[in-house]
């Protein structure tokens, strides 16, 4: 019973092992392509945000506070 015992639970620890490294195998090369190595260092610092009328009408629609 015990030798049963530790078969299943080595193969329940493969299929985990197995699941994991499917996972990351998926998701690694959406993480190569998601770097910006085209900036340059004065375009990393400049503000990216702007409100354009677009934002002003959500702030105004949602009443946040100006």
């Amino acid at each position: 019973m015990k030798a049963q015992d530790k078969l299943n639970v080595g193969r329940r620890g493969f299929f985990r092992l197995l699941g994991t490294g499917a996972a990351a195998g998926a998701i690694l090369p959406l993480a190569r392509e998601a770097r910006a190595d085209n900036e340059n260092a004065d375009e990393r610092r400049k503000a990216r945000y702007r409100e354009s009328d677009e934002v002003k009408t959500y702030y105004r629609v949602n009443r946040y506070p100006s």
